[in-house]
């Protein structure tokens, strides 16, 4: 994948509630990740062959381009071309050709945030995709609780402030996809999450006094999960390696699919799996939860913050 730079306009994930994604075991929960996955093996095949993309391309009656937004999952599949491709990589074998169109069958599944497409920008639908197949996601935010960990007053807070002028129909629907996305942390295949906030993401207040009580109690109790760790960057510790700003990180049971790290901006957000990047935010990340209380001490740090509301 390399680093892919996806733009919008005007709108950023977290202000606007775009939020919301299943499981991979859920209704197109991994399509974004078996259109990578599919992607990448069909271009193993076709360089394994010394074919060129244009070549490629000519076969299934499509354009050079079009091959490599194949080879990059970022196009859905159609049957034919890929029977086409792996009758020209020399792909005869019925179990090896049935397992990759069983994978371009799976990778055409819609996933169920579609239907908000009316409030989910197009170019966060990758990103959601993505995370919704993740087994481990790693987060540092610095401007306000993670959508994950919000609670619905605290989220409607952040949502009218990030669209002040959007309808209040709008405005409950992003919502309500952001609670939904938060369904996943619950469930039976539950991803591991580990969570720093800076101290300035619990100071600045959205809502009122109850609003910020509230999301205080949630983040305590959610922090006892057994599948989330939540730890606190505070104010005392001074400069740290977060530096750079807000990150995600995600990982996923597929060997085959490396690690991304997301970086959201305001009209755009860079999706990097490079190793080299990766392993940067990988120590950047290590040194965070070093240098931040442990679970147990951002508890009382928590319970701290409490008490001056």
């Amino acid at each position: 994948m390399g680093r892919v730079r996806v733009v919008a306009a005007g709108e950023t994930a977290e202000s606007a509630g775009s939020w919301g994604y299943p499981r991979p075991d859920g209704p197109g929960g991994g399509s974004v990740v078996r259109r990578i996955l599919l992607g990448s093996q069909l271009r193993r095949l076709r360089e394994s062959r010394g074919i060129t993309r244009e070549a490629a391309g000519y076969s299934i009656r499509a354009s050079e381009s079009k091959i490599s937004r194949m080879e990059l999952g970022r196009v859905s599949f159609k049957a034919r071309d890929v029977e086409d491709l792996l009758t020209l990589y020399g792909v005869a074998d019925d179990a090896e050709r049935g397992s990759l169109l069983g994978l371009a069958k799976e990778a055409n599944v819609a996933g169920w945030w579609h239907s908000f497409g009316d409030v989910l920008p197009g170019w966060f639908q990758t990103y959601i995709g993505l995370e919704g197949a993740a087994s481990l996601i790693r987060i540092y935010e610095v401007q306000f609780v993670h959508g994950l960990l919000q609670t619905e007053s605290y989220a409607h807070a952040v949502v009218v402030r990030g669209m002040p002028d959007a309808p209040a129909a709008e405005i409950d629907k992003r919502v309500a996809l952001r609670l939904e996305r938060q369904k996943a942390l619950v469930s039976e295949n539950a991803p591991r999450l580990h969570v720093v906030l800076d101290e300035a993401a619990l100071r600045r207040p959205y809502g009122d006094r109850s609003v910020m009580q509230d999301q205080l109690r949630h983040l305590i109790e959610v922090s006892e999960h057994p599948n989330i760790t939540l730890q606190v960057m505070p104010f005392s510790f001074g400069g740290h390696a977060g530096e750079s700003g807000a990150f995600t990180m995600l990982r996923f049971p597929e060997s085959d699919l490396s690690d991304i790290v997301y970086l959201e901006q305001l009209t755009s957000a860079l999706y990097l799996d490079k190793r080299e990047e990766v392993a940067l935010y990988e120590r950047v990340m290590g040194r965070l939860c070093e240098d931040s209380p442990d679970p147990a001490g951002t508890r009382d740090l928590l319970r701290g913050l409490l008490q001056l509301i």
